[in-house]
This record gives C-alpha cells, sequence and structure tokens, in this order.
C-alpha cells in the first residue's frame, strides 16, 4: 500500500519539479497562456484571494531568517530602500496622478494606478531574483519590511488620494491587508515547525513549481477578460498595456539609479522588486470590487511582471558575471598581497 501511495505521489511531484526548474520560461508563458484559455479567468476568479493567501503563505515559509537577521544589523540600506517603495513611490504617483487630472478624467484608471503604488513588492520577488542570479537576500529583507508597513502606508495614501474612489474606508482596507498578511504568516510559521526548514530546502523545485501554479490561477483571473477586451476596445487595451511597460520600466531604471552607489547588480535586484507591485493583494484586499478599467489594467501589468524577468537575464548575467569577475580580481589581490607580505617578513628576518 505504501509503495502504491508513493507510486501516485511520485508523478505530480516529478512534474511540479521539472515546472519549477523552468524558471523565468515558465513564468513567461503563464500570461499568455491566461489569455489564450479566457474561460479559466471567469472560473478562477473567486479564487483570488486564496491564491494571494498561498503566494504570501510560500513567499513566508521561505524566508531565510539568519539572511534577514543579518541584513537587518545593517539597517541603513533596507530603511532607505523600503522608504522609497513604501513612501516615495506612492506619493509620487499620488501627485502625478492628481497633477494630470486623472481622477475626474479616467477614475478608474487613477485607482488603478494609485494601488499599484500602494501596494508591496510582489511575494515572488526574491524567487524571481535568485532565478535571475541577483541579490535575493537583499530583496526579501526589503519586502519583508514593506509588507509589514503596507497596512499603514496604504491606509494613509487612500485617505490622501482615493476618497470616495474606494468602495471600503482607508481604515478598513489597512485592517484587512493587516488580516491577510497576520494570517499568511500563521500558515507559513506553522508549516515551517511541522516540516522542518531543511525539510523546505530540499523541496525547492517542487515548491517552485507549485509557487508557478498559483501564479497561473493569479493570472487566469486577472487576465480572464484580456482577449475580449482588445476585440471589443483595441486601442485602450493596447493603450494600457504599453502604460504598464512604462510604468514598470520607468520604476525599475530610477530605483537603480538611485541606488546604484551599492552596485549596478544589487539596484538592478531593488529595481526588479520595486517595480512589480504586488496588486493581488490589493485585489483581495478590496474583494475586488473595482471598476472594469481598474481590473483591465491590473491584467496589463501581468505581461511586464511575467516578461521582464525573461528580458532582463541577459542584463543580470552580465552584471553577475561583473561582480564575480570583480571578486575573483579581488581575492586575487589579496592572495598576492599576503604572499608579497610573507616573502617581505622572510627576507627582513634573514639578516638577524
Amino acid at each position: 500500500m505504501t509503495s502504491f501511495l508513493q507510486s501516485i505521489f511520485a508523478l505530480p511531484l516529478r512534474g511540479l519539479t521539472w515546472l519549477g526548474g523552468q524558471g523565468t520560461r515558465a513564468v513567461a508563458a503563464v500570461a499568455f497562456i491566461a489569455v489564450a484559455v479566457p474561460p479559466l479567468g471567469a472560473l478562477l476568479r473567486p479564487y483570488v484571494t486564496e491564491a494571494i493567501v498561498l503566494l504570501l503563505c510560500i513567499s513566508f515559509m521561505r524566508v531565510d531568517f539568519a539572511a534577514l537577521h543579518g541584513h537587518l544589523r545593517r539597517p541603513a540600506l533596507v530603511v532607505t530602500a523600503t522608504a522609497w517603495t513604501m513612501i516615495g513611490v506612492p506619493l509620487i504617483v499620488g501627485l502625478i496622478t492628481h497633477a494630470m487630472g486623472l481622477t475626474s478624467h479616467s477614475p478608474g484608471l487613477a485607482l488603478a494606478l494609485m494601488l499599484q503604488g500602494m501596494a508591496s513588492p510582489m511575494m515572488a520577488s526574491p524567487a524571481l531574483a535568485a532565478l535571475m542570479g541577483l541579490d535575493a537576500t537583499l530583496v526579501l529583507v526589503t519586502l519583508v519590511t514593506s509588507t509589514a508597513l503596507v497596512p499603514f502606508t496604504a491606509s494613509l495614501f487612500a485617505a490622501l488620494f482615493l476618497d470616495g474612489m474606494l468602495s471600503i474606508s482607508p481604515l478598513t482596507l489597512g485592517l484587512k491587508l493587516l488580516g491577510i498578511l497576520a494570517a499568511s504568516l500563521l500558515a507559513a510559521t506553522v508549516t515551517r515547525w511541522v516540516f522542518g526548514a531543511e525539510a523546505i530546502q530540499r523541496a525547492k523545485r517542487p515548491i517552485d513549481g507549485f509557487n508557478i501554479i498559483i501564479l497561473f490561477v493569479f493570472a487566469s483571473a486577472v487576465m480572464g477578460d484580456v482577449a475580449g477586451a482588445l476585440v471589443s476596445q483595441p486601442l485602450f487595451t493596447i493603450g494600457l498595456a504599453l502604460l504598464s511597460f512604462a510604468i514598470y520600466f520607468t520604476l525599475l531604471a530610477v530605483t537603480a539609479l538611485l541606488f546604484r552607489r551599492i552596485g549596478y547588480e544589487r539596484a538592478l535586484a531593488l529595481g526588479l522588486m520595486v517595480s512589480q507591485r504586488n496588486l493581488g493583494l490589493m485585489l483581495a484586499a478590496t474583494a475586488g470590487a473595482l471598476p472594469p478599467s481598474t481590473w483591465l489594467y491590473f491584467a496589463m501589468t501581468q505581461f511586464p511582471i511575467h516578461l521582464a524577468p525573461y528580458m532582463l537575464m541577459p542584463i543580470a548575467r552580465r552584471l553577475t558575471a561583473d561582480v564575480d569577475a570583480l571578486n575573483g580580481t579581488t581575492k586575487a589581490d589579496a592572495r598576492s598581497f599576503a604572499s608579497h607580505r610573507r616573502r617581505g617578513g622572510t627576507s627582513v628576518q634573514d639578516p638577524g
């Protein structure tokens, strides 16, 4: 009986392991499959909140607490990155949105942009950074601190910029976000206690594969109407897609430039995190009670989120190769200097 059960579970486990090994290719494919099969959107939309809670739970479950503690001992960079992510970005987005008059001319789009700006980074950001060979630990630490702040910063900016545009009050939004995060963290803690951190680390590939499946559930729920929108209002839909790409790469480029002094490899990792906002968390907190144009913009943001890591892989490889070469040169110089010191020390002592 035991061998029979093992054979039953072996096939899906191999499938999840294979899927987890596909990396950024699978993440990119998710967006296109979600658009190509519209009926899945209607079928999976009621499960957006559950998908988001699972994604959050998996991310919290895989937190490397030793690395987290190491970065928190040197908090200046993390505090700066968190402040830019959770205060600087939504403040700039809110000011630009109001200056352009979007709140009166296109309230649905204004709401979408503000929710995007107020959202914390995606919980999958550290995994994507790791897949690209970037500093996933820095991304993870900043993600944790940003996520801890989002119930408070989101309610603040909702009160400042979204007065009357949300179906729930800013305080209710903050409380719902806090509840979702607390439930996910509790479930992750129990899971780590039951299975252990080492077992979770050993199951990295299958968990990655399961993560991609949940990303597909969320993408399908959000992108189910894209094909219909392309037929009924092609110019508007394409315009939203171009806007989503422009905002994504603007956030990435500005963040990378702001943090370039810490090295372009780490700056790119932070840029990737800041540009990937957790819109699913905002959808879960608002129970999906949003205007159609807001839903459509959220759907369009899935394209840069899923495609950009694959597109940026050549740049990431070059930056990480430069860092490895620099580290190799530094170590070689250190060994040469140490060898020189030893030879010098011997020559000074020989005459005595």
